[in-house]
């Protein structure tokens, strides 16, 4: 585990602290007593409970994602294990901070609630498998990280008309649309931060859904300037189909929809 301590210009004392760990190590432990959480800057980290003599995988986290918040939330002690799957970077949030991050950028509540939401349903697909249980890939991402999705051609792509700048989707079923965040260093799929001089665009602020053949634009809770198809404002939370030729406005920057 290798820590490292980031400075501003070497001037100002110590804010942000990252600690970087290799394949298979331990984060932190079941029933150790915690006092930060962690978001992953680079890698991927399991979290992982023993039941009995088996090990259970309960989620697998990538960049962005946080975990360890309930010791900064509950001040309880660690409920699962978390490990390192790849080479691990991550951000160290304090209690202090933590509140910082809460009042400075409501967003972050925002996310932490919709993480929980997601958290759920992962636990009860394993609850529902360990019971021997069917369960519905259309509504499991855990089960939806074992399918293999088709691969998207480059032609799939959203294209700001002013600079002609082309914004590939990802190969992922999801495909989030917002501006890079300063504090964590994480970024969307689809990054506006150079075009949003107007500080349009939230977070995170849209998502593009693929179905099937079927692509869908869902505006992200929290979003505060709105999302606009063919400049209509889209309800938040509600998918709204995409065709080739649309014009989606995220906040202030409009993008062509190519899909053909």
């Amino acid at each position: 585990m290798k820590a490292v301590f980031k400075t501003m210009g070497g001037k100002n004392p110590v804010k942000d602290l990252t600690l970087s760990f290799a394949p298979g190590d331990l984060i932190f432990q079941h029933g150790e007593l915690g006092t930060d959480m962690f978001i992953i800057q680079e890698g991927e980290v399991h979290i992982v409970r023993k039941l009995g003599s088996e090990s259970h995988i309960l989620s697998h986290l990538e960049r962005g994602d946080f975990f360890g918040e309930m010791a900064v939330l509950e001040s309880v002690a660690r409920s699962a294990d978390a490990i390192a799957v790849t080479n691990v970077r991550v951000l160290v949030i304090n209690g202090s901070r933590f509140d910082e991050m809460l009042r400075r950028n409501p967003e972050v509540a925002v996310r932490i609630i919709r993480k929980y939401s997601k958290r759920l349903r992962e636990a009860n697909t394993l609850l529902d498998r360990m019971a021997g249980r069917e369960i519905d890939t259309d509504n499991t991402s855990l089960d939806r990280t074992l399918i293999t999705p088709p691969e998207l051609t480059p032609r799939q792509r959203l294209i700001e008309p002013a600079s002609q700048r082309e914004f590939l989707l990802s190969a992922a079923d999801e495909t989030t649309i917002g501006r890079a965040d300063p504090v964590t260093g994480i970024l969307p799929d689809i990054d506006l931060t150079s075009l949003d001089s107007n500080r349009s665009v939230s977070r995170r602020h849209a998502k593009i859904i693929r179905n099937g053949s079927e692509f869908l634009v869902i505006e992200e809770v929290g979003t505060v300037n709105g999302t606009f198809v063919n400049d209509q404002r889209i309800p938040t939370g509600m998918p709204v189909p995409l065709r080739n030729g649309d014009i989606v406005k995220i906040g202030l920057i409009p993008l062509s929809v190519v899909f053909d």
